[in-house]
């Protein structure tokens, strides 16, 4: 029986590489991650490596970032793999995400990673939440992911999948891992902030870790793909409550 996440994950990530329109089982050695964040790209890496497959960055085939004009995150997301996978010609898998505080309407959420300006800086933005949030109580707020997987350039059913993930902003930064907002969010159930967090611990808590299981479990229902049943065993193994140990998370 496998004792990890990072294994249940592999495994299902395998499955989704292998998924096309037609539900025909194809084997896919290359996908294009749609985003130029360095943090995501190092993750899906990570996630993706073991099973033989490469994650090209879209900056390595000259695809520059698509925009992101919408309001919701999976609006944004499926711009970038569309965009992603239409100039690649490759599967896309795009992920589009951020915190939002409950206290200042959702925000910073889609602006999450440009919120104090054009340039994406994580101790800028950090600096506004927190001055933004000076006397305000009410801390609570939520990491919200959405992941989508374009198969083909026209795929008509792209794979949409969510998580989110709760706490608290603190004014004071903790730990040294992570990335983005980590360091001043607080998790609800542990109350380390996601800085602190061991990686292995924040994939079993994380907006993305979540997203992913939801994909499995996505990918589970398509009761006609030939690769559901191995899809089924995935999502089974991957539940929170059974996690040891797994590969990193925002």
């Amino acid at each position: 029986m496998r004792n990890s996440v990072h294994d249940s994950v592999h495994t299902s990530l395998h499955t989704l590489v292998h998924m096309t329109g037609g539900g025909v089982a194809l084997a896919i050695p290359r996908l294009v991650l749609a985003s130029g964040n360095a943090g995501k790209l190092r993750e899906f890496k990570r996630l993706l490596a073991p099973l033989g497959i490469e994650v090209i960055a879209q900056s390595e085939l000259g695809i520059p970032e698509a925009d992101e004009p919408y309001s919701t995150f999976v609006e944004n997301a499926l711009a970038k793999a569309r965009n992603a996978c239409a100039r690649a010609k490759l599967p896309a898998l795009a992920d589009d995400s951020g915190v939002c505080v409950r206290a200042l309407g959702g925000a910073p959420g889609v602006h999450s990673a440009y919120y104090a300006g054009a340039a994406k800086d994580d101790a800028r933005n950090n600096a506004k939440l927190i001055a933004t949030l000076s006397g305000i109580v009410d801390r609570r707020a939520h990491y919200a992911c959405v992941l989508t997987l374009l198969r083909h350039e026209h795929d008509p059913e792209p794979i949409v999948a969510e998580g989110t993930w709760h706490g608290t902003i603190i004014d004071e930064p903790r730990g040294t891992g992570g990335f983005g907002y980590d360091p001043h969010f607080l998790d609800a159930e542990t109350g380390l902030t996601g800085a602190e967090l061991t990686l292995e611990r924040k994939n079993e808590l994380s907006h993305r870790g979540k997203a992913i299981r939801a994909l499995i479990a996505r990918l589970a229902s398509e009761g006609d793909s030939p690769s559901a049943p191995l899809a089924t065993t995935a999502a089974a193994d991957v539940a929170p409550s059974k996690a040891r140990s797994a590969a990193d998370d925002r």
